[in-house]
């Protein structure tokens, strides 16, 4: 086990990611605010979904990821259309021009990743992902498992 000092370091650099997600970010066009790419990415990814569902995935509250499914669809990047099993409810899915636009900001990402990270190694950048993938599985990746708290046999000793 590492000691108390390594754990209270990466506390204060895991509290610095605000900053680097901030600063990437600033690079997004003004018309997609970060919460906007996220559901365009979990609709992406996960395909077709309640909001409520979204709203696990996001882990935010419902009435807060209704805005964001609102200026999604303003735009034309989400699809609303009734659940069949429930016409009350509405099923959200991305668009073709929504996966376009996602399409462009992912190669915005990826190129800014590189510009910012251009004197890393690629070694350095896959244990980057290694290390942050294990650190997600570890606190129990809340977007695979819809924002269920993750259980653990041992007791945190603090």
């Amino acid at each position: 086990m590492a000691e108390r000092s390594q754990y209270e370091e990466l506390a204060r650099q895991i509290s610095a990611i605000g900053a680097v997600k901030r600063e990437m970010a600033r690079g997004l066009p003004p018309e997609c605010p970060p919460a906007s790419a996220a559901v365009l990415m979990l609709l992406s990814k996960h395909g077709e979904m309640r909001t409520s569902r979204l709203a696990e995935l996001m882990a935010i509250d419902m009435s807060v990821t209704s805005r964001h499914v609102a200026h999604v669809a303003d735009r034309g990047w989400i699809e609303r259309h009734p659940d069949p099993q429930d016409g009350r409810s509405r099923l959200l899915r991305i668009s073709e021009s929504g996966e376009r636009f996602l399409t462009e900001l992912s190669a915005h990402t990826t190129e800014s990743l590189a510009a910012h990270l251009h004197d890393w190694s690629d070694e350095d950048v896959a244990q980057l992902n290694t290390l942050l993938s294990r650190l997600r599985t570890s606190f129990g990746d809340c977007r695979s498992r819809g924002g269920q708290p993750h259980e653990t046999t041992t007791t945190a000793t603090h």
